[in-house]
């Protein structure tokens, strides 16, 4: 069997900290999780896979034994690599990851055939895509959104059960969730456990369901959430909102809503990261001559001190007039690019003014005088 990269695999560099391997394991798992890809077998090997790695760089001896004899399967003789025992990985050699998971996001996070059906399980995430204007992504703005999602049912306080009763123990797997089948083959007998098919896993049975949720124990509703948006935020960004995706089962904890940021553009201004770009105008005059502009910025106009001889195309910066470092309070620049306008339609003392400008720089105007016929001969034979 080919070797594997673990580090590589979770993104990151031997001799990673620990933090770095959880922190790299949740973003791989979320990113491949089946529930965000259902029916994607790729997605489903590569989770497989990112488990598989944190088992081994999560664990101090596992990992110990893994970087003494490098990007190696543990597969081989005498219980695996080096004498090595992997047994406890589970069946197919990464089994145990719902137990990770559960210490990672407070819930069964492994395949649904994996989870304990009736143990706690964490709520599913919410995405919610916000659009801001390109000034409150700037300074930052509190905003109200609505989503529809699963609340906790307040009749039954979420136990399904109509008011004043309780849900019972399954009396068919005695609460576990779980049954065992004994099957006899021609190989000998063999013991398996699956659902219980009587409580669907949940270990109890609700005999009479509340009349306000069905026995479901949430209700559909759409809540207002106010989110507080820092200034600085682009297009892109995720803001996660812990706690208000959808309600755990079991006493598992509620899920994440994740925030989806995007920037309506801004008809003047041009950000590039921190940074902030503009065009300005000014006369070829004030260009040539030296000026005080008006400069817009987010935050109002400033005046800008323009040198004679300023060429088009030039780009002067205004510190600190750019767009706030998140959670910061130093800011970027702005960036002023001048267009030296050329007058047009010029008027017989504008062009008198021109003339003797030219006159007086030595430039000889020869103007738009056309060649005739004969000219052209002419200096065709010189």
């Amino acid at each position: 069997m080919a070797s594997k990269d673990y580090y590589e695999i979770l993104g990151l560099q031997k001799g990673a900290s620990d933090e770095e391997i959880k922190k790299a394991f949740r973003k791989m798992a979320l990113k491949y999780h089946p529930d965000r890809n259902p029916d994607n077998k790729e997605a489903e090997e590569k989770f497989k896979e990112v488990n598989e790695a944190y088992q081994v760089l999560s664990d101090p001896n596992k990992r110990s034994q893994y970087d003494q004899f490098g990007t190696t399967d543990f597969n081989g003789g005498a219980g695996g690599f080096g004498g090595f025992d992997f047994s406890d990985f589970g069946g197919g050699g990464f089994g145990g990851f719902s137990d990770i998971f559960e210490n990672i996001f407070g819930g069964g996070g492994g395949f649904s055939g994996r989870r304990r059906p009736n143990g706690p399980q964490r709520g599913a995430d919410l995405e919610y895509t916000l659009r801001l204007k390109f000034d409150e992504a700037i300074f930052g703005v509190e905003k109200e959104i609505s989503i529809d999602k699963n609340e906790k049912c307040e009749k039954c306080n979420g136990t399904g059960a109509k008011s004043g009763t309780s849900p019972v123990t399954c009396d068919k797997c005695g609460g576990s969730g779980q049954v065992k089948v004994q099957r006899n083959t021609p190989l000998g007998s063999f013991v398996s456990v699956g659902t219980c098919d009587k409580c669907g896993g949940k270990g109890t049975i609700i005999k009479e369901k509340c009349v306000h949720c069905g026995g479901k124990g949430t209700i559909r509703k759409r809540k207002k959430i106010k989110i507080n948006i820092p200034a600085g935020v682009d297009n892109g960004n995720v803001l996660p909102i812990r706690g208000q995706g959808e309600p755990g089962k079991n006493g598992g904890p509620s899920g994440d809503l994740y925030v989806n940021i995007m920037v309506e553009p801004h008809p003047n201004f041009k950000r590039d990261g921190i940074n902030i770009y503009i065009d300005t105008h000014i006369s070829f005059g004030k260009a040539t001559l030296g000026a005080e502009i008006k400069v817009p910025t987010v935050d109002g106009s400033v005046k800008y001190k323009v040198p004679a001889g300023t060429q088009p195309g030039t780009v002067f910066r205004l510190k600190g007039k750019g767009v706030p470092r998140i959670n910061s309070k130093s800011r970027g620049d702005q960036y002023v690019k001048v267009i030296v306008d050329v007058p047009k339609d010029l008027n017989e003392a504008q062009k008198k003014a021109i003339l003797d400008f030219m006159e007086a720089s030595g430039e000889k105007y020869e103007g738009d005088k056309k060649e005739s016929f004969v000219d052209k001969l002419k200096n065709s034979f010189k």
